[in-house]
């Protein structure tokens, strides 16, 4: 029998693709997100510190993968810009940094949908990410706002969400000003998306592979990149740093994500209520 690859040329072919797209080779990683309010606490502070913006604790928004089309798929992964794609669903902190993804959605599904159905979204819904409690702005106003991801109007608005004011407003008047300092702060997901196509120009074209694989080369540009930033660009937040002599330890990892089968193409999406609730109106206003 041939001798086995050692672990050096596979991490050297798997560079190689990501950066060429030539060839590949595909890992799997594990995505981590802050355990305790403390570490949400610093997230958030680098929200307001570096984008004025008070108590985000990540953005979150999807990117289109483009892919070939799959064998036997039919319309499940054309989406509507009417190329063959699977979703990227990326919560990234304001330094560029991803916290969380979902992939291998196909690409028919909403941004909405997609966080629906990925491990994530029950989580927030139950309240189960340890995000810290709601409080007041400053004093001497009484009313609680709860810490948030910002999101675009694709999501439904929760107390865990925040999305902008619809329509067109003057130029200014509340409305407009908060969805300026909105998108200014939101667009850090989209920066990060835009950093991990211009290093792996593996997404500058469509991935010629199936689905399952291409997931894993996505799951692989998107931990390089953090270990990039981490290592070589930008110091990542101490509350995020891996112990030096343990394992992440079990709170804070959230999945093992290309172990998750990808929804099946007549999987009914739970349905979003997009309208939110008079308090939640009145929070955004105040």
């Amino acid at each position: 029998m041939r001798k086995a690859i050692t672990p050096k040329p596979r991490l050297a072919i798997a560079l190689r693709y990501l950066a060429t797209g030539d060839s590949y080779e595909s890992l799997a990683y594990l995505f981590r997100l802050p355990s305790s309010a403390t570490e949400w606490l610093k997230t958030s502070s680098a929200f307001e510190e570096k984008w004025n913006f008070p108590h985000a604790i990540a953005s979150i928004d999807g990117k289109h993968v483009s892919i070939k089309a799959p064998s036997n798929s039919g319309s499940q992964f054309f989406n509507y810009k009417k190329t063959f794609s699977i979703v990227l669903l990326a919560m990234v902190d304001a330094n560029y940094n991803f916290l969380f993804i979902d992939v291998g959605c196909q690409g028919r599904i909403s941004d909405g949908g997609v966080l629906a159905n990925s491990l994530i979204y029950h989580k927030l819904e139950r309240n189960e990410l340890n995000i810290p409690p709601p409080e007041i702005l400053q004093v001497p106003y009484q009313i609680k706002v709860p810490y948030y991801l910002l999101g675009d109007q694709a999501f439904a608005m929760k107390e865990y969400c925040l999305r902008p004011f619809g329509g067109m407003h003057a130029a200014d008047s509340v409305e407009r000003h908060f969805n300026y300092r909105h998108s200014r702060a939101r667009r850090t997901v989209e920066n990060a998306f835009g950093i991990l196509s211009q290093v792996f120009l593996v997404f500058l074209k469509p991935i010629e592979l199936e689905p399952p694989v291409a997931d894993k080369v996505v799951l692989a540009a998107v931990y390089l990149h953090n270990f990039r930033r981490r290592h070589t660009l930008y110091n990542f937040s101490d509350a995020l740093l891996p112990p030096s002599t343990s394992q992440p330890s079990s709170s804070m990892i959230i999945e093992e994500l290309d172990d998750v089968a990808t929804p099946a193409s007549m999987l009914p999406i739970p349905v979003i209520p997009i309208r939110p609730t008079r308090a939640l109106q009145n929070m955004r206003t105040h």
